[in-house]
């Protein structure tokens, strides 16, 4: 009888150093969900920026994970559809995930409210300032300049350094013309601060066209902008639209400099328009794949290890913009436990919000964030597609420039 009950007590302990060991190992992940578009609308950037989000959490996780534990990820594609984004997160939410990369502008801020309630960081390739508001969206981030930001600094840099060498600079005003897809909240997100900016400067404002994410054609677009005849342009979709685009444009005599938002300036944009794209500029919120910038070799090291056979010049700028998500993620993640515990709450006060100033290279500015707002920086480097090589035209710093209208004006609009 004695001997029967050692071996049930052996059996029992056995089974719970098991038990013990089980809860160990999961008490050592730490759940993260992922939301892609790797086949709708935007998946010309969106397989870019799906592939570097898998390589920085396989890199981080190589690395010493978050002080020792394990990131484990678990992403889906979406197809660039709002319901079917919201399921996606459903499922990630019950599998008990304690923060989500996430994508576009209109599902990111449809779930703005949901993520909020349900105190889980939503870090999205979305930089609608919509999202950087608290008081409406207090658990949205992202590591670059919000798209009003970028935009009204993309145009500012237009106005400092390329409109005094207009013939008629100082004869009239300016005159800004606007291409995107109307329907597309992501498109539309920064077109009133853009406008609002253009204002500010004194340019004259032409009618907007009216151009789809997946349009190769856009010819009647381009007649139509020539009756305004433009002096800039920008263009707000994703880099295969905005190509044709420009390709239109040189075809038809269109004489504009043209501005790319930062989902269309990227290498891929001159290998898609050739000729067209010289003097294209464009907000570059963070450096293209490959740039000389503090924490670009682990990008490159990154992809020569989990890619051996894809060449480093098919790497774009979607890449190093997944890698910024997924560097202020890894920090955030490891001040909320070194603060006691990974949670929701823990990751943006502890983490987020604690950041200030805080560096993540790549040719990113350092990132703020703070309770009260969370755009991540005022300043912005715009370039030009010059000769071969992208060259810096101006760092806008808005925050700087207009300080009143940045604190009082310009948050979340």
């Amino acid at each position: 009888m004695r001997t029967k009950w050692l071996s049930v007590l052996t059996t029992f302990f056995a089974g719970l150093a098991l038990c013990l060991a089980a809860s160990t190992v999961q008490a050592e992940e730490i759940k993260i969900g992922g939301i892609m578009d790797t086949s709708g609308a935007t998946s010309d950037v969106g397989k870019d920026y799906a592939t570097g989000m898998v390589d920085a959490i396989n890199w981080i996780n190589d690395h010493g994970g978050v002080n020792g534990k394990t990131i484990d990820y678990t992403w889906f594609d979406y197809g660039y559809r709002v319901p079917e984004a919201q399921t996606k997160y459903s499922m990630l939410k019950r599998m008990g995930v304690v923060a989500v990369m996430g994508w576009g502008t209109a599902d990111t801020e449809a779930l703005s409210t949901t993520v909020m309630e349900d105190q889980i960081p939503y870090i999205s390739a979305s930089y609608s300032a919509h999202l950087t508001d608290p008081k409406d969206s207090r658990y949205n981030v992202f590591a670059m300049a919000d798209y009003s930001t970028a935009a009204r600094a993309a145009l500012t840099a237009w106005y400092d350094k390329k409109w005094p060498k207009h013939p008629d600079y100082g004869e009239r005003k300016p005159r800004l013309g606007c291409f995107y897809m109307f329907a597309s909240p992501y498109c539309s997100a920064p077109i009133e601060a853009l406008k609002d900016q253009a204002r500010i400067l004194g340019f004259k404002i032409g009618p907007d066209q009216d151009v789809s994410l997946t349009a190769l054609d856009t010819k009647s677009q381009i007649m139509a902008m020539k009756k305004f005849d433009p002096d800039v342009v920008w263009h707000g979709n994703t880099s295969m639209s905005a190509a044709a685009t420009v390709k239109d444009a040189k075809a038809l005599d269109l004489d504009a400099t043209w501005i790319l938002n930062i989902w269309a300036f990227n290498d891929n944009l001159h290998r898609l328009a050739g000729k067209a794209a010289e003097g294209v500029m464009g907000a570059a919120p963070c450096a293209e794949f490959g740039q000389d910038f503090k924490n670009m070799d682990m990008l490159e090291n990154a992809a020569k290890e989990y890619h051996p056979g894809t060449p480093l010049e098919e790497r774009f700028k979607p890449t190093v913009q997944a890698w910024a998500n997924a560097l202020i993620l890894w920090e955030a993640l490891k001040r909320a436990d070194e603060a006691g515990e990974i949670t929701g709450e823990t990751i943006l006060k502890e983490g987020f919000e604690s950041m200030d100033g805080y560096e993540i290279g790549l040719g990113a500015a350092p990132v703020s964030f703070s309770s009260e707002d969370h755009r991540p920086t005022g300043k912005v480097r715009v370039q030009e597609w010059k000769d071969g090589s992208f060259d810096t035209v101006e760092v806008v710093d808005l925050k700087k420039r207009w300080p009143k209208k940045w604190a009082d004006e310009w948050l979340g609009y």
